[in-house]
């Protein structure tokens, strides 16, 4: 699984699968001493064998989210929710899995991506019994 923690790290550090964000350069958001690490891309970007261990999906049609959360700097265990919302306003829920790897845990989710679109992610995110919520726009592509 320590892969599947590198494979994670490299695709939220520099995948560009789906396009970023314009408006922000660096996917993260900030609430006090809690911050969100997030990012979006394809799932063809994963191994075969990392997506096997993680139980996940490689499809040109499906897409990942990838949330860490950390408290005062150090990986913290959360809630994490999530609506994906297109630009009709139909709304898909994403299922988020965590992941626990030495030092890190992360939050993964998949969601569908039939054609080009932008889209609206909700995310909420719980740890120790206080909530916050943000969301971000992002331009999905299918893949390769």
């Amino acid at each position: 699984m320590g892969r599947l923690a590198l494979l994670a790290l490299t695709a939220c550090l520099s995948l560009s699968a789906m396009a970023a964000d314009a408006i922000k350069g660096e996917r993260k958001e900030v609430f006090g001493d809690v911050t969100v690490h997030y990012n979006t891309f394809n799932s063809t970007a994963l191994q075969p064998d990392i997506a096997k261990a993680a139980g996940l999906v490689r499809d040109k049609h499906q897409g990942l989210i990838n949330l860490s959360v950390l408290k005062a700097g150090k990986a913290t265990d959360a809630t994490v929710t999530g609506t994906l919302k297109d630009l009709t306003s139909k709304s898909v829920p994403l299922t988020f899995k965590k992941i626990t790897e030495p030092g890190a845990i992360y939050y993964i989710a998949q969601y569908p991506v039939e054609q080009q679109e932008v889209r609206t992610f909700t995310i909420s995110v719980e740890t120790g019994g206080q909530a916050h919520s943000f969301s971000f726009n992002q331009e999905l592509f299918p893949g390769q």
